[in-house]
């Protein structure tokens, strides 16, 4: 009898040291799940600050896209990249979202185990019980958390969809007001060529090239100068006041600019007054645009430029070519 009584004492005292390990292994569970639920709100907190801010500057900036239809290419392009960011952001929590799920798979999977051996033991207590059950709550808990968290990411996503389809349309009325304004551009130039076309005729020397109105430079100036002679403000003076009546008619929110461009042959100028055939063009074009500014023409609508020999009308080495190619170019375009 003492014999089996020594016995069930000991059998008794080697149960609490697997008892107590279990005990241990559950605590350090829960504080790792309190360390992984904190570390989990604090960067969800941060995370949706950003998101709230980063959509906050969005909203101010689709207002004011709502608002001005003749918008800069380069704020619709800002416009977009702000959307761009909080679609990234957006991606940045779903993808933290994705790691609290699988973190809360691991840590439902450890509790089911941690339970499993509790009650494996046959003396389990109702304190342990007790912390598995604060466990199964605080899981409970966690996943209620992110089903909110995920509603606000939804909603999010739909206000981001719904601002790219504001910067869609704004887009496509940007697009039909420019185009427009071309239209609008194209007509006045047509004018403004077919008036030339019936004032000057046929005066040897100029000629209209498509959108162009093209002096030969022996009109204009004497070989290898860039001075305008009192004859050649004569060939002008047309041009100057044909200009002056379309520019009266033409809308103010088009912005228009008659582009002069000064173009040589391939003979290679060196002298006193010019390097390269570059100064020359350059130097005839401005002539040309000095010459309408005191004439009338603002000096904001007006444009000089020059080309030397790098836009040739004809390619070939005759004296005919290169007579074609010494050119003053008048262009009214879209500033």
């Amino acid at each position: 009898m003492a014999l089996v009584r020594s016995r069930h004492r000991r059998s008794s005292i080697d149960i609490w040291p697997g008892f107590v390990d279990a005990l241990a292994q559950l605590l350090i569970v829960i504080i790792f799940i309190l360390l992984v639920f904190t570390a989990g709100q604090f960067f969800l907190s941060n995370a949706l600050s950003g998101r709230d801010k980063a959509l906050k500057q969005l909203q101010q900036q689709v207002s004011q896209l709502g608002d001005l239809l003749s918008l800069e290419r380069t704020d619709n392009a800002r416009l977009a990249a702000s959307a761009a960011d909080l679609k990234a952001e957006l991606k940045a929590t779903l993808a933290e979202r994705d790691q609290l799920n699988a973190r809360i798979g691991e840590l439902t999977a450890r509790a089911a185990t941690a339970e499993k051996s509790l009650s494996a033991q046959q003396k389990l207590s109702a304190a342990a019980q007790a912390q598995v059950d604060t466990l199964t709550a605080s899981i409970a808990a966690l996943r209620q958390q992110l089903a909110q968290i995920a509603a606000v990411l939804d909603a999010s996503q739909a206000k981001v969809k719904s601002q790219e389809l504001q910067i869609a349309d704004l887009g496509k009325k940007l697009n039909l007001a420019l185009a427009t304004k071309v239209q609008e551009l194209a007509r006045y130039r047509s004018e403004f060529f077919g008036k030339l076309r019936q004032i000057i005729g046929k005066r040897p020397g100029i000629r209209i090239v498509g959108d162009r109105f093209v002096f030969q430079s022996e009109v204009l100036f004497a070989p290898g100068q860039a001075n305008l002679s009192d004859a050649a403000k004569q060939q002008l003076d047309p041009v100057v006041t044909t200009l002056k009546e379309i520019a009266k008619n033409i809308p103010p929110d088009i912005n228009w600019v008659l582009q002069v461009n000064g173009h040589t042959d391939e003979t290679p100028i060196h002298n006193a007054q010019f390097a390269s055939n570059w100064e020359l063009s350059a130097e005839r074009a401005i002539s040309v645009v000095r010459y309408m500014i005191s004439q009338g023409i603002p000096a904001d609508r007006l444009a000089a430029a020059g080309f030397a020999d790098t836009e040739p009308l004809d390619p070939a080495d005759t004296p005919a070519a290169y007579k074609r190619n010494r050119r003053i170019e008048l262009k009214l375009s879209e500033h």
